[in-house]
């Protein structure tokens, strides 16, 4: 395209031509890299993964899992989008990677995590790394497992069975998941075949989870729906001494015990009231505190429960907990409530990090992938933690606000120098944000998370 185009653009006309420098629109980018490498998981991901490459001119495994973290966090949720960045100029250098790989060398790689054994050898320390990062807290964390469903339409790779979900009985993979909940960071990840239950292979992965927690991450809470209510992970949490307060299921001899209730006690939440009893359920070894809430439906909408037809009006709930006394039914009811956020965790990993829409043929490559793009998920609230911006911020504000700015790379005076396209107005703001991600001190300097508005240009 040597003499370009001209294009009108309403009463402007432009000319369209390409030009050779070293464009980027992943530039911004850079301002994450740099945390990554100060942080040494580079160093991590390579002790961790499985490849062991033959060949001197191969590329290094932690460089196409690399090249894959720069993907997820672009934006890309299949692997050939991932390799559509190889054309980029940029970000190898910020990477320190000779190149970005091609969708088959990323096929390739994730085939190479061949088995569960492989995939908790290379993924345990990873979840451990961010684990890691955490500071300690007095009140302790509070772990929230639960468990989705990825729709595969398709339904020929392996693992994907037809299982419930939202949208009824649907080709899918299950996958289980642990979130802290006061950090919002995922302890732990496993992948299942879409018919599996929800409490499949919970007991082994609560006992993994817990074998790799560092000593300052204490728990002090353990929260979960009903699909996890199952005997022998209620008993391994009271061997461990871990609270836990988990929704039960609303069996026939539950409801029988809500219709005789008469000790409904008023609260201070309108149309709420509770009522607790001692209830040895059906396979449980020991009877177990349960805590009834039954709320009116015209101040219960959008509230956890069920309706019974025979008591209409009320949506009811059970909570088996392990709390003693010292927390009265209503402030059980409260704290289980905060459960609810995991549910934004799992919507930021679903539209911010691709976990619906990337699969590969194998179970494990699919495992491996997703594991990876979670793990990608960890270093973005690290990296949010690490700037000190605590409140909610989305992958995709981070996209818009920071790593979608543009760059050129270029050598300047026989050094690699990367020029940001920022607006002047927003420069100052940019250098506060470099000055903490830089510090070799950990500060306590504020870095706004909006940069000042704009105001007028001059065109």
């Amino acid at each position: 395209m040597t003499e370009g185009f001209k294009v009108q653009f309403g009463s402007k006309s432009i000319q369209i031509r390409t030009t050779d420098q070293r464009l980027s629109g992943h530039a911004g980018q850079s301002t994450f890299w740099a945390f990554f490498h100060r942080v040494k998981f580079r160093e991590a991901l390579a002790r961790s993964l499985p490849h062991r490459p033959t060949s001197p001119n191969a590329t290094k495994p932690e460089e196409i899992a690399l090249g894959f973290l720069a993907g997820v966090l672009a934006g890309a949720d299949k692997l050939a989008r991932v390799a559509w960045l190889r054309a980029d100029p940029v970000l190898p250098t910020m990477l320190d990677v000779r190149r970005i790989v091609s969708q088959s060398t990323l096929t390739r790689f994730f085939q190479g995590f061949g088995g569960a054994a492989v995939n908790l050898r290379c993924f345990d320390p990873l979840w451990q790394w961010c684990l890691d990062r955490l500071p300690s807290r007095k009140e302790g964390y509070t772990l929230d497992l639960d468990s989705t469903a990825l729709l595969h339409e398709d339904g020929h790779q392996q693992g994907v069975r037809s299982g419930y979900t939202r949208v009824g009985l649907k080709p899918c993979l299950h996958p289980i998941l642990a979130v802290l909940a006061e950090v919002k960071l995922v302890a732990g990840f496993w992948l299942r075949s879409g018919n599996a239950p929800s409490a499949s292979n919970v007991v082994a992965f609560t006992c993994a989870l817990l074998a790799r927690l560092p000593r300052q991450v204490r728990m002090a809470l353990v929260r979960a729906d009903s699909g996890f209510c199952q005997e022998a992970w209620l008993a391994l949490l009271e061997a461990r001494g871990l609270p836990y307060i988990v929704v039960a299921q609303l069996s026939v001899r539950l409801q029988s015990i809500i219709r005789r209730q008469t000790c409904w006690v008023a609260t201070s939440v309108p149309g709420l009231e509770v009522a607790e009893v001692q209830h040895h359920g059906i396979n449980w070894s020991c009877p177990r505190r349960i805590i009834l809430i039954r709320r009116r439906l015209k101040e219960g909408r959008g509230a956890g429960g069920k309706t019974l037809f025979d008591l209409p009006g009320y949506r009811f709930q059970a909570l088996v907990t392990s709390l003693g006394a010292d927390f009265d039914a209503l402030n059980v009811w409260r704290r289980y409530n905060g459960r609810a956020d995991v549910e934004n965790v799992i919507r930021e990993l679903d539209y911010g990090f691709g976990l619906p829409t990337f699969c590969c043929q194998s179970f494990w490559a699919t495992e491996a992938v997703l594991s990876l793009a979670v793990i990608a998920y960890n270093l973005t609230q690290l990296f949010l933690r690490h700037i000190g911006w605590l409140e909610k911020v989305t992958v995709q504000t981070l996209r818009f606000r920071l790593w979608s700015s543009a760059g050129i790379i270029s050598n300047s005076q026989g050094r690699p120098t990367l020029r940001l396209g920022i607006p002047k107005p927003h420069r100052l703001w940019w250098n506060t944000l470099w000055e903490k991600i830089l510090s070799p001190f950990p500060n306590c300097n504020a870095v706004g998370q909006n940069p000042p508005p704009f105001g007028s240009f001059s065109s």
